[in-house]
């Protein structure tokens, strides 16, 4: 059995590049959240003046990410 661990990583004011196929916004309004061709995840910060800062990208999938999910608690 295989058990692989996605990785996080955090830049500074510039996000790597990321072709968006799938996005959703927080219940909270103060996070975005996209999927990427590439198969990461990033989130996003979103001010109440509604600018959009990068925030962390997440790495694990091989395969496109074409549909994100909001979980409850």
């Amino acid at each position: 059995m295989r058990i692989s661990i996605p990785a996080v990583a955090v830049w500074g004011k510039i996000a790597p590049s990321h072709s968006i196929t799938a996005i959703m916004i927080t219940d909270d309004q103060q996070t975005i959240v996209t999927g990427s061709q590439e198969g990461q995840i990033c989130l996003w910060d979103l001010s109440p003046e509604l600018k959009i800062s990068p925030k962390e990208i997440l790495f694990g999938h091989t395969a496109s990410v074409t549909c994100l999910a909001k979980a409850r608690e």
